[in-house]
């Protein structure tokens, strides 16, 4: 019987999402249970389910029109088909509401079998695991009934398993006889191995278990912050071996690879750009544009692609141009390449199959977010390699800044023409620029050809042609195929660096994207399970950045340092809106990993930068909804952070801020002489644009997409820490994990000072302008203590009447929070200065899932 399923009609289904909400409106259970926690990995077998309900109610109203007339026509109907019509069922496994796991969809069967299974990490208060038994729609889906196995019995440590009646809403089987047979045993995390010594411990670490690609040894990871800096512009500083740390200039060497590429250039982005100039304020400066180069190496016959999110919201109509809401450019990007031989893919977010209503939410909000370049570059001995720049870094107008981060003074050299603020209502004569702080980072060795299989399952998915465009020219065969090209040494060629070298890096790509925006992969669920792809509804989903944040963190050792542009997730546990539906781990993992070690009375700090808002008109309702779920984000961790310490009588002795802070980044500029705009007149007083003028101050905003784990472990990408990035089946996202085997606090007796850790430190450089012998110690109440209060009396800076140059730029985010880990907007500053607008956010109306 295990076999049947191969012999149904299959679809792949579930909801339509990965980490959905799924609320079962009835109990399970008479009992009164206990809410505990469960935080660790759960192992999970459905198996199959018996004596299902016919839940097909169109097939059953036919019937009974039939049966009226006393015609035979269905039976002559149900002659001509395999089967009778009746139930699609699937399973759901959800704790406090929120989907964790779900099979595929067995059509037209009451019953099925699935023999599928699950090991996902659980970081949920609740009193019931629910296995949820459905029937699959045309649109949505009807819930058969449900099995509950109590939280109290997992805690127990016992394997739970057997055939268990599925229960209606009445307390009964829903169907007699209607059965479900599962097993579910609970792991705790300080019995997981895997977390117990850091991360890339020792020869036999294989890397995050559970994704798509697999770790991969013997390259190269050269770390970038921002677009470029300026030689002597940060501190010099020393790694282990006493080698000094070397600055990266991120475009430039994008640029110098571009141009001495031979053979292909791939491009993917949120938005590509093509006047943008990416090599300024050097000796090599020219005015030479991006799409002058592109074009310029596609005329030498390297084959030039792009693929760039298609905005729906920008397009040319009867010779009509809009530029689109979140002016990408890319209608224009397309019309300067159409008559070279650049190709350019306009590639918009769809949705495959599914509802009307599913379809026009996933090509209106979401988008298209990874950012790569991959070129050929020389591999010696007359032969070529594939390297790849991944990060969040767009080829796109107001990307291009520096450590200093310039808000008036470039405004006539080096930002002329690239002025982008989005912040402004009105016409910005006279503004600041909005100073963008990034992370990027180029890969030399065998993972840089899986991020060239990112772009080629990408690309074949998004040229197969649809609808009237099937009668046009496709793009399938614009691929170069590398394999067939001598030149170029395959993966299992490519030189590697020994693993005795100290400075070898091993890598792994991770991603979130599904089967709607990739071709490849399979069709057939039990293939798609044995590649770690998750079932969705008609689509499966890569959600492998998502297990990456989170395995790094249970990893962690000493301190967490993330820089990102947004930070909001685990509402199951917020005091409410838990039924929002931005599910992913990330914030409460953070906050358990630091209430975990107050109770093991070892030191440990959570470090996280982000914008001082989200980018956009503070007052507008998107912004302060997002703001609204950032609030909630923060006081549930807070709460999480003060009952350990109360746990263990440490209240006194410590604050919640000892553990985890919340930072941003600011700048002020005093006026010098010529290097100002003459704003006078420009705008009327008292608005935004006239205070940010006569304040000279505004936020940098930080666009990164970072996280460094101990010094040891470092994690880019263009993935923001939102439902959106780490869903899969949202914004589609590409990011990488990487260490130095010769650099991890299980190969060093002290911590480790490798490249990691002289990337953290040159951004802690930029940021507060200085570097402190405290800084070698993250995890220590010292080194929090310091730059918190580094922070504050940025802050004061920043919010003075005086204007003056800052030297550093790390501000408290502004918030108060209390010895309670109270969570409030700080007195006397309750919104944003000069721009308006809650510093906590509000929400107001109906939820939706754009700003989660």
């Amino acid at each position: 019987m295990a076999s049947r399923f191969f012999h149904e009609t299959l679809s792949l289904g579930g909801s339509s999402h990965g980490q959905g909400q799924q609320v079962l409106p009835f109990k399970t259970s008479k009992a009164s249970l206990k809410v505990l926690l469960l935080h660790g990995n759960l192992d999970i077998w459905v198996k199959e389910a018996r004596n299902l309900p016919n839940m097909d109610m169109i097939h059953n109203k036919l019937g009974d029109v039939f049966g009226k007339f006393n015609l035979k026509v269905s039976s002559k109907i149900e002659d001509h088909m395999p089967h009778k019509i009746t139930s699609d069922p699937y399973v759901t496994v959800s704790v406090a509401a929120a989907v964790i796991a779900r099979t595929f969809v067995i059509s037209n069967t009451e019953n099925p079998v699935w023999m599928q299974h699950f090991n996902v990490p659980v970081a949920h208060y609740a009193s019931e695991v629910h296995f949820i038994v459905k029937d699959s729609d045309v649109v949505g889906s009807q819930i058969m009934g449900a099995v509950g196995i109590p939280v109290e019995q997992l805690c127990s440590g016992t394997k739970v398993e057997g055939t268990f009646p599925i229960l209606a809403a009445n307390g009964k089987p829903c169907k007699p006889g209607a059965v479900l047979t599962l097993s579910i045993q609970y792991t705790p995390i300080e019995k997981v191995v895997l977390y117990h010594r850091g991360l890339g411990s020792g020869p036999d670490y294989h890397g995050v278990p559970g994704t798509y690609f697999p770790l991969r040894k013997g390259g190269k990871v050269t770390l970038y912050q921002d677009a470029h800096v300026h030689d002597g512009s940060l501190p010099n500083l020393k790694v282990d071996d006493n080698v000094l740390y070397e600055h990266g200039t991120c475009w430039q060497d994008i640029c110098n690879a571009i141009s001495q590429a031979r053979r292909l250039i791939y491009i993917t982005g949120w938005s590509v750009y093509h006047n943008v100039r990416l090599v300024r304020e050097t000796d090599n400066a020219t005015n030479a544009t991006l799409g002058d180069l592109l074009k310029t190496k596609s005329q030498e016959g390297v084959r030039v692609l792009l693929l760039v999110w298609d905005d729906p919201t920008s397009r040319s109509i009867l010779g009509y141009k809009l530029d689109g809401m979140m002016n990408t450019n890319d209608e224009e990007t397309r019309r300067f390449f159409k008559h070279s031989s650049v190709q350019v893919l306009l590639c918009p977010r769809s949705a495959g199959k599914g509802s009307w209503v599913k379809k026009q939410e996933t090509g209106t909000i979401y988008t298209h977010h990874q950012k790569t370049v991959i070129v050929d570059a020389d591999a010696g001995n007359y032969r070529r390699k594939i390297t790849a720049f991944v990060g969040g870094l767009d080829l796109c107008k107001g990307r291009y800044d520096t450590p200093n981060h310039p808000l008036f003074r470039t405004l006539q050299t080096v930002h002329k023409d690239d002025n982008h603020n989005a912040c402004f209502t009105e016409p910005d004569a006279g503004c600041p620029r909005e100073p963008w702080h990034d992370l990027h980072c180029r890969i030399d060795g065998p993972a840089a050809y899986d991020i060239l299989t990112n772009f080629e399952e990408r690309w074949l998915k998004a040229s197969k042609p649809h609808g009237l465009k099937k009668l046009k020219t496709s793009h399938d065969d614009a691929l170069l195929k590398i394999e067939r090209i001598p030149e170029i040494v395959g993966m299992t060629e490519i030189p590697y660096l020994s693993k005795d070298d100290p400075e070898t890096w091993h890598v792994q790509v991770f991603r979130s994207i599904d089967s709607n925006s990739v071709k490849g992969f399979p069709d057939d669920p039990k293939d798609a399970i044995r590649m770690n792809l998750v079932c969705g509804k008609n689509v499966l989903i890569d959600m492998s950045i998502h297990t990456a944040y989170v395995n790094a963190i249970r990893a962690a050792q000493r301190f967490i340092y993330i820089e990102n542009q947004y930070f909001l997730g685990s509402s199951y546990n917020w005091d409410s809106h838990k039924d929002l539906g931005a599910n992913n781990l990330i914030p409460i993992e953070i906050a358990l990993k630091i209430a975990n070690k107050i109770r093991s009375k070892e030191r440990f700090s959570a470090y996280i930068l982000i914008p001082m808002w989200p980018e956009g008109v503070t007052t507008s309702t998107p912004i302060q909804r997002i703001l609204f779920w950032q609030h909630k984000t923060m006081q549930m961790m807070y709460d999480i952070i003060y009952k350990a310490l109360v746990e263990v009588g440490l209240e006194n002795e410590y604050e919640p801020q000892d553990f985890l802070n919340f930072f941003c980044l600011g700048n002020r500029e005093a006026v010098h002489g010529g290097d100002d705009l003459d704003a006078r007149g420009s705008t009327a007083p008292n608005t935004p644009q006239a205070l940010v003028q006569k304040n000279r101050r505004f936020m940098i905003y930080i666009h990164s997409k970072g996280m460094i784990v101990d010094d040891e472990y470092v994690i880019i990408g263009s993935a923001n820490i939102n439902q959106r990035s780490m869903e899969g089946t949202r914004d589609t996202e590409i990011a990488m994990g990487a260490y130095q085997p010769h650099h991890t606090c299980s190969s060093k007796p002290n911590n480790p000072h490798g490249q990691v850790y002289g990337y953290r430190m040159s951004l802690w450089a930029e940021h507060i302008g200085a570097i402190e012998e405290s800084f070698k110690q993250p995890e220590s109440v010292e080194c929090v203590r310091r730059v918190r209060s580094l922070s504050e009396h940025n802050w004061k800076q920043y919010m003075a009447d005086e204007v003056t140059e800052m030297k550093g730029h790390l501000l408290k985010y502004p918030v108060e929070v209390d010895r309670m880990g109270k969570v409030k907007a700080l007195s006397g500053c309750e919104t944003f200065p000069d721009v308006g607008g809650k510093i906590v956010g509000s929400f107001t109306a109906i939820q939706e899932n754009l700003t989660i």
